[in-house]
């Protein structure tokens, strides 16, 4: 991938369309050709960011300068100013602090793209992964010891403010969680970290694991202070080698410094970590068969309720968070509930880490403000479609939502998500043009489902399987419409019936297909065609 000395956003949604934003990105590309930038400028769309009063907004990076509103009798001025003698077009700055208040996560450069924000990956690639000295220079450390000065509840009680939620894809709120468990009888309690990341196309846990390891130390300390444990476990995914090693050092370097084990730090608190290496198992992820893997079982889900908060590890109160949820709590500590609230939206405060693959130019790991938009996310970060347009995209690996392209503008956080009906999932965002087929998608979904049930409940291990005969089908040209009318019901049939999240959502990529693109699921069965001339079709 070519790399571009500037980057140029323009806004090009319905407001700044009517506008002229149209005129102003064709201005722009004349501009870049006329002054002979193509090979050092790159440009691109998003959605309207700003008020109609800013619009056409243009933001230039890497420097981060708003323009707005920009015509496109402005634009040569622009580029001669900014991208090619290299000072400020002062005249159409964007001046007005409501203004610049709207658009200031698009402003901020604290990572290595604009307006990536890095809090979980923040010291990731920076400090080196094997050494306690090099995490404590880099202020490791610093929100345990300011959590050994509260009281456990104030702890909790600052997560809860901070409307953090869990970024496995649930969302669910994470300081209820915590208080569920400090708050739950018993004198012995666990914390577990589940590191068991088995989502296709999700690495996200593997890069925190292998370039910052002590922080999930320092989380699960802080989290077994606040809930009254003396015992973690890491369960993590045995494919994930060097992680593993990574972890394991990292806890050994930390009782030989004294910050596991007991009486820590002369403070009274004990606490220690154990690590759990998986077999390979994607149900393994689900948090009860997760315990029944540690407990040296099958792992299989447990009925719930009871949930793990009360009777989790052994039957004992059990906290169990991800490695990206757990990575959010030194710096919330650290820095207060209301920092953390500045970033993201009001009902999904905070950042979020992203894994993009799939058909565009740039892939890779970026954590940006939750409420960022699809669009967004492929035009800056994925620097725009390798070939075709844009189609749909996968959210969180094969459990989450197959997002269409009439979604890609809106804000990515867990409500808004769940308000068009389609769920943010944990993370990996698979970005398909318009060469792949939607058939073929699912079928390779339900195949998925159908090998990694465990087999323990009937909707799912049944459900999968008949689901994968009916897309078959489909996409060998045997499909029928009383086939759709059968995946429904047993979509439905998984969703109410399964005993666990696997089944429970292996039906979202049917609930998709069926909801955005049936014409095409209808073009396989009576018209005996694949549009994407993907599909076999009884050739």
């Amino acid at each position: 991938m070519k790399k571009f000395r500037s980057m140029v956003l323009i806004s090009n949604g319905d407001s700044s369309q009517a506008k002229g934003s149209e005129a102003v990105i064709e201005a722009f590309h004349q501009a870049i050709e006329k002054y002979d930038l193509g090979s050092e400028v790159y440009v691109t769309t998003i959605p309207d960011s700003s008020s109609a009063k800013a619009q056409p907004l243009v933001i230039v990076y890497p420097e981060a300068v708003a323009y707005g509103p920009v015509m496109n009798n402005d634009v040569d001025y622009l580029v001669s100013e900014h991208l090619y003698k290299g000072r400020v077009a002062e005249r159409l700055k964007v001046s007005d602090p409501f203004e610049m208040k709207r658009i200031s996560w698009l402003l901020q450069r604290t990572g290595t793209m604009p307006a990536e924000n890095r809090i979980v990956l923040e010291y990731v690639g920076v400090i080196d992964p094997t050494s306690i000295n090099d995490f404590l220079t880099h202020d490791g450390g610093q929100a345990f010891a300011t959590a050994l000065e509260m009281e456990p509840q104030k702890i909790i009680d600052i997560i809860k403010k901070s409307g953090l939620r869990g970024r496995g894809g649930a969302g669910f709120p994470t300081g209820i969680k915590w208080q569920a468990v400090r708050d739950a009888p018993g004198d012995k309690k666990y914390i577990i970290c589940n590191a068991d990341e088995s989502e296709p196309g999700t690495f996200k846990d593997r890069v925190i694991l292998e370039g910052n390891p002590f922080s999930m130390i320092e989380a699960m300390l802080i989290a077994g202070y606040a809930c009254g444990a003396d015992e973690g476990y890491i369960y993590i995914r045995g494919e994930y080698h060097d992680a593993l090693e990574k972890i394991t050092n990292a806890i050994q370097a930390s009782r030989e410094f004294g910050v596991l084990g007991n009486n820590i730090l002369n403070t009274g608190f004990n606490f220690d970590i154990h690590v759990h290496s998986g077999a390979g198992a994607y149900i393994c992820g689900e948090e009860t068969a997760l315990l029944e893997s540690i407990e040296g079982k099958r792992g299989e889900p447990r009925p719930k309720p009871p949930y793990p908060t009360t009777h989790g590890l052994w039957g004992k109160p059990t906290l169990i968070n991800n490695v990206e949820t757990l990575g959010n709590i030194p710096p919330i500590i650290q820095n207060g509930a209301d920092w953390f609230r500045s970033q993201g939206t009001p009902s999904s405060p905070g950042t979020k880490v992203y894994t993009i693959l799939g058909n565009v130019n740039k892939t890779g790991l970026m954590e940006v403000p939750m409420g960022i938009t699809l669009r967004e996310v492929i035009g800056i970060y994925g620097k725009g479609m390798k070939s075709g347009t844009f189609k749909f995209a996968q959210t969180g690996g094969s459990s989450g939502s197959i997002i269409p392209a009439i979604l890609q503008d809106t804000p990515m956080d867990f409500d808004s998500y769940r308000n068009v009906g389609v769920s943010l999932g944990s993370g990996a965002l698979l970005i398909c043009d318009d060469s792949n087929c939607i058939v073929d998608c699912v079928r390779v979904l339900m195949r998925f489902f159908q090998v990694e049930s465990c087999g323990k409940c009937v909707p799912c291990r049944i459900g999968t399987d008949q689901a994968l005969e009916i897309m078959t089908a489909i996409s060998e040209g045997r499909g029928t419409m009383e086939h759709l009318a059968q995946l429904e019901w047993l979509r439905q049939g998984m969703e109410e019936f399964s005993n666990c999240g696997l089944g429970q959502t292996a039906g979202t990529p049917i609930k998709n297909m069926l909801d955005h693109f049936r014409a095409e699921v209808e073009a396989h069965i009576k018209l005996g065609v694949c549009p994407a001339g993907i599909c076999s079709m009884g050739r």
